[in-house]
């Protein structure tokens, strides 16, 4: 017998309506790429997605299922196009800026977009492959002046396309399991794999998002929205701010951290989001220079890489601001588990609970976690017995788009993160390394990210990547890689491996290291140690 409900399909037109009917006055504030700050109100967004809708439809002849590009830094107009193209049910398939020419002309053959909207500043990174790619019929050109010059073929201006436009538009009825938006992962171990989100997927994540064991924002906040929208659509924040009714801040290319302090500052910033390299960047220059007044941030939410216990401890004795750990995949859409204090944490000492928020933290309903010993038993949750990390829920991913890849999925539904975890007896999780970063020395597994995290805690320290190299002896050992918070202010191997021996044992601590002015960055802002074993096997380490 089933319940006597109504059919509600849970779309991201819901989602639009909502935030324009009872939301309509909050604002979407965006620092253009050329400085210039724009500001207006979901409201006007709305008409906007409408008169997108009669655009796609109309003058490009988008229909449901078709694939859309998006090819830009995080702003209003992109915000648009989330909810236009979905809502007439094609795909937003947000394109990764940060990928090698190669990847992305892979990725939007792959995935067969027939128009793709860039960004004026992004447009010669597509110039190169434009002529390879083999079904895209229009280019949008978005924040391009008037004379903006292109050899891209079958050009218009994002606002020249909407602006005859009507601002009514009757979106169809979707089913809520049609796809709606396409990310592809970042292909560090291989050619990149696109993960399809359903309408349903993408409001049950942003629902989730939204409570207070999450994401825990409000129609009081003011968000800024670091995490790039091409990256797993900015971890579903444009479309949890609308349900949330939080003012939305998009920073566009302005990311370094001098940008994103000011604007933390001029629009008095409640929460944000960023991969902790982000939050490095701006905890330092902070440092270097302290605010005048104090921030309104209240939070930063964390996720891409393990957030070191010295930066959560530092920003919040320093500052006043509260980091709290999340962790999720492009597979997971992505949030898997949050790290929030219980009630039973409440009377540990600030040490104790420091390392409770250091981990994961626990699977937010939806989903649910596991870890899998190498024989494919359960591991038990005893926050000591590490395996590899699965996950199953109502917006992981079921198979790759047009990929038969499921040596990544169980035979009982699972997907295999390739994360190595523990899980402690009341669910916080704690990921201990990847896989194919974990350092087997002498028969002991020894844990990169671990290093990585101590090491970062010296005050002299400012970036840390662990890799392993190979050891006649030992098979392997670890190296580690450090970026310094002066230059000029060298720290000896012997003072390195003192400050290690407190929390490591001897054969766990690396006696090579060597010094950059940057670590390596993937397209999403985690260490690239892909990139620092080929330059350690190249002899480019010095």
């Amino acid at each position: 017998m089933e319940g006597l409900i109504m059919n509600y399909p849970l779309t991201t037109n819901t989602i639009l309506e909502y935030g324009n009917s009872v939301y309509h006055h909050k604002k979407i504030i965006t620092y253009l790429p050329n400085g210039t700050r724009h500001e207006y109100s979901f409201g006007d967004m709305y008409k906007r997605c409408k008169q997108l809708a009669n655009a796609l439809t109309q003058k490009f002849g988008i229909s449901k299922g078709d694939m859309v590009g998006t090819f830009a830094w995080n702003h209003g107009a992109h915000v648009e196009l989330y909810y236009g193209i979905s809502g007439i049910g094609a795909v937003c398939h947000t394109i990764n800026i940060r990928l090698s020419g190669n990847q992305i002309e892979y990725i939007i053959n792959n995935s067969e977009d027939k128009v793709i909207f860039v960004d004026a500043t992004l447009v010669p990174l597509l110039e190169k492959i434009a002529p390879r790619l083999e079904t895209v019929e229009h280019y949008v050109l978005i924040n391009a002046p008037e004379d903006f010059k292109t050899t891209l073929p079958n050009t218009i201006h994002y606002e020249e396309l909407i602006a005859e436009q009507s601002e009514s538009f009757d979106w169809p009825e979707l089913n809520e399991n049609d796809a709606c938006a396409m990310c592809y992962t970042s292909g560090t171990t291989g050619l990149p794999k696109g993960a399809l989100y359903s309408h349903r997927s993408t409001f049950l994540h942003a629902f989730a998002l939204m409570a207070p064991n999450a994401a825990n924002i409000g129609n009081t906040d003011i968000v800024l929205l670091i995490v790039p929208q091409f990256h797993v659509m900015a971890w579903g924040f444009p479309y949890l701010c609308l349900l949330a009714g939080a003012t939305m801040v998009m920073p566009s290319s302005n990311l370094n951290p001098d940008a994103i302090i000011r604007m933390l500052q001029a629009e008095k910033i409640t929460k944000a989001n960023g991969v902790p390299t982000i939050w490095l960047g701006v905890y330092h220059a902070m440092k270097m220079n302290p605010p005048k007044e104090k921030l309104a941030l209240q939070e930063y939410l964390v996720g891409g890489s393990a957030l070191p216990k010295s930066l959560i401890e530092g920003f919040e004795k320093d500052f006043g601001i509260k980091g709290t750990h999340a962790w999720g995949m492009t597979e997971t859409s992505p949030l898997g588990t949050v790290s929030r204090l219980q009630t039973k944490h409440g009377d540990l000492p600030e040490s104790e609970k420091l390392v409770v928020r250091a981990k994961q933290g626990t699977a937010i309903p939806g989903v649910e976690i596991r870890i899998v010993n190498e024989d494919g038993t359960l591991a038990p949750n005893d926050g000591k017995t590490m395996g590899e990390l699965q996950i199953k829920g109502a917006w992981v991913i079921s198979s790759y788009f047009k990929t038969n890849n499921q040596e990544s999925f169980t035979a009982d539904g699972w997907f295999k993160t390739g994360d190595v975890c523990t899980i402690d007896t009341d669910g916080f999780m704690e990921i201990k390394d990847r896989t194919k970063d974990l350092i087997k020395s002498g028969g002991e597994w020894i844990s990169s990210v671990a290093l990585e995290s101590a090491l970062m805690a010296h005050p002299k320290i400012k970036e840390a990547a662990v890799i392993a190299i190979p050891d006649e002896k030992w098979v392997e050992k670890p190296l580690a890689t450090l970026v310094l918070v002066n230059k000029e202010d060298k720290v000896s191997a012997d003072e390195l491996i003192e400050f290690l021996s407190r929390d490591f044992v001897k054969y766990q601590i690396p006696k090579d290291y060597y010094y950059l002015d940057e670590v390596p960055k993937t397209s999403v802002g985690k260490f690239d140690k892909k990139e620092i074993r080929r330059l350690f096997a190249e002899g480019k380490l010095i």
